[in-house]
């Protein structure tokens, strides 16, 4: 499976703070439960990432 590969998987995600200043990325998949907990400067990263990719896949169409 590759970042191209479609699946016919739902998940939910939640993006919010946490009470010791980490920023979490919670995916809920049914029975499957993943936290993914960030510090603030990772988490800028990340979000920097996701507008790149936003933008190339906005070039494609």
């Amino acid at each position: 499976m590759g970042i191209n590969s479609e699946q016919e998987i739902e998940a939910n995600l939640q993006i919010g703070p946490t009470s010791s200043g980490m920023v979490r990325l919670f995916i809920d998949a049914g029975q499957t439960e993943i936290p993914l907990d960030f510090d603030p400067d990772e988490a800028d990263e990340i979000a920097e990432e996701i507008r790149a990719a936003a933008a190339r896949a906005r070039a494609v169409k």
